[in-house]
């Protein structure tokens, strides 16, 4: 047995995770629509950016099945990734008079599917309820409003400097579908965190 699968198993048998609530009523899944999994999903063709916030292909039905027949495992997963992911994005607000030295725009996403730290283009379970727990997963995001390697525009002319994007890595639950055994895992995912400005030497 799998020493991941071992582990789970121990602590169910120990009682550490709770128990499914009786009162659930799970769906009736009916015919499975047919996904075709590739290396890139066609949501990529749309845009330039490492993830995709809109998939016509998502597998929803899926996800949502080995979400309900992994419900434990999951949860403790999905437990674990909110705990201890320091960028966490619950309760924060965005301040509108924060000033910065290159111009960015902000914005919180819930990508459907993204690119890993490993080049691979992976499933991020997000908006997809299981026995009444909605697993959301949200990203901060800040992407530079210039050109990389444009004059930061609020330093003197007389100093040196440039305006450079800044990336923050991301903890997110993702489902892989060719993982016949416990198709869930935490993965890394680099996203734009900020739009930085580098000084550089002073000139007469």
């Amino acid at each position: 047995m799998p020493i991941q699968l071992f582990i789970i198993a121990s602590l169910m048998v120990c009682g550490v995770f709770s128990s499914p609530d009786p009162n659930y009523k799970q769906p009736s899944y009916g015919a499975a629509p047919r996904y075709e999994y590739v290396e890139i999903p066609h949501c990529a063709k749309n845009t330039t950016k490492s993830w995709c916030l809109e998939d016509n292909e998502y597998p929803q039905h899926d996800v949502q099945q080995a979400l309900d027949q992994h419900y434990q495992a999951v949860v403790a997963f999905y437990k674990d990734k909110l705990a201890n992911t320091e960028n966490s994005v619950d309760g924060l607000v965005k301040f509108n008079d924060e000033v910065y030295l290159c111009p960015s725009s902000t914005d919180y996403v819930r990508p459907l599917r993204a690119i890993n730290v490993d080049g691979k283009w992976r499933t991020i379970v997000n908006n997809v309820e299981s026995y009444g727990i909605k697993y959301t997963q949200t990203a901060r995001i800040e992407e530079c409003d210039v050109v990389v390697g444009t004059t930061c525009p609020l330093v003197p002319s007389c100093y040196e400097s440039k305006c450079v994007q800044k990336n923050i890595f991301h903890r997110f639950l993702v489902y892989n579908p060719h993982d016949y055994t416990f198709p869930f895992a935490i993965e890394k995912f680099k996203m734009p965190g900020s739009c930085g400005c580098i000084v550089g030497a002073f000139h007469l």
